[in-house]
Parts: structure tokens; sequence; C-alpha cells
């Protein structure tokens, strides 16, 4: 997969997804990410990005020219039209779900807008979707972009280890992750729950399912209520599930 981020602060993008598991996976030919630095596009001698809206308001807003001409380049770096996303707050949430949609595609342009944003007609010229990654504003897209590309990076082959480091994890099938534990046995007076250590793989499985389903009761009830709803649970599961709802309902 090849992630192209368009921003006007590549450094900034750099840093972060140099680093880690994304940062090696890049290192090892497993995920490609190039971050653009949008006033390299424009034709402007002072390399101008932003200019006053029409009708009036505070602030600037990003003009059209640079955002294409550095969409035109990708697009002919790599001989076809990426699937370009805008990060806004006004976009889709973002969730687990989407980002193992876009880990399927070969090609990801990321927008990143700044000021008080961008002119209209660029937007509705190459966007394909907006994307929020929560009910705020930030000063910029650059945080949010580093969220998408880390999280559907990590789920492009070769990019962990094994698949069961993403498919055993909060959201991947409806549900929060259970608890972990590791060495020492006892820490603060607080032992690992029995069971972990005992040898015995399919209890340690059924305790695990277990904990997440009364993880995901207690701390997102609204996401258990789906998984019920789309029939990701088995019969047993199910009267669990609505047993651990009911309670927290008479609390």
């Amino acid at each position: 997969m090849r992630i192209d981020i368009a921003t006007l602060f590549p450094e900034m993008c750099e840093t972060v997804l140099s680093e880690s598991i994304i940062g090696r996976a890049r290192r090892a030919g497993k995920l490609e990410i190039h971050c653009h630095n949008i006033r390299d596009y424009t034709k402007d001698k002072h390399r101008r990005v932003d200019d006053t809206p029409y009708g009036g308001g505070k602030g600037m807003l990003m003009q059209t020219e640079p955002i294409y001409n550095c969409y035109q380049a990708v697009c002919e770096m790599i001989g076809e039209k990426p699937h370009v996303i805008y990060m806004s707050p006004k976009g889709t949430p973002f969730s687990q779900k989407r980002a193992g949609e876009l880990k399927t595609l070969a090609n990801i342009f990321i927008l990143c807008g700044h000021y008080e944003g961008v002119d209209q007609r660029v937007l509705d010229e190459i966007v394909d979707e907006e994307i929020s990654i929560g009910d705020y504003v930030l000063t910029g897209g650059e945080l949010g972009a580093l969220v998408v590309a880390d999280a559907v990076g990590r789920l492009c082959p070769g990019v962990l280890s094994e698949e069961v480091c993403f498919t055993e994890e909060s959201h991947y099938d409806g549900l929060l992750e259970y608890p972990q534990y590791t060495r020492p046995p006892v820490w603060h007076d607080r032992e690992v729950p029995p069971v972990l250590i005992s040898g015995h793989h399919a209890n340690i499985q059924k305790w695990q399912r277990e904990q997440s389903l009364e993880e995901t009761a207690k701390k997102r009830p609204d996401l258990l209520k789906n998984a019920m709803q789309q029939g990701k649970l088995d019969k047993k599961e199910m009267v669990r599930a609505q047993q651990l709802l009911e309670g927290i309902e008479e609390r």
C-alpha cells in the first residue's frame, strides 16, 4: 500500500511516521508513505498557499491551485487516481471497520487542511470522502492524517509480526479487548488471574472472551448492543451479553 499525505508540515508527519512499527515497516518496504509539502506546488514566489475568504470572516483559507497541483503530481507518480481523503471535523467518524476497508486500497491520498479550511471547489474536484477523528476541532489535519495512516498501515500485510496482533484487539470484532498481564505474577498484592498461568488454552480463551464481553458491557455498552444486533455473538454469548446489559441498567 502507498499513502501520500499533502500537508503544510511534512516534517511533523515524517517525525511520527518514521518511528515505532510504522517506521520499521516503511524501512522494510512493507508500507510506502510519502509526505508532500503543499507549498512546493505553488507558483507564488513567496510560496503562499492561503488567501482571505470571499464573503468575509476571520482567518485565511487554503487556495485550490497548490493543493490540486500536489494531487496531480501524485497521480502522475503512481499512474492512477488515488482514493482521496480530506481530514475534516465535518467528516464521517473514523472507525476500525473503515480502517480495515481502506487497507484494501492500493493508493490513498490524505489532504490536511489548515487555517480556516480549504476552498470548497478543490474538495468538490478531488475528494472521495471526508473523515473526522472526533467531534472537536484541531489547528490542522495533520494529527488526524497520522491517526488514519497509523490505523490503516498497521493492518497491511507484513507490518505486524502476526495477524493475531490485530485480530484480538479492541474493536476488531466489535468488542473491546480483554485485560492482559505480564510478569511479575504478584504486584502490589494484585495477582495475575490464575487461569492465565494454568496452561489450559481452552479455559484461557473462554476467560478472555468472557472478559471482552464484560469490558465492553461496562465501558461501551453501545458496542455490545451493536455486536448483538449484527450477529457477532453465539447463543451463549448473546445470553451473557443480555445479562450484563441488564445488570448495568439496574445500577
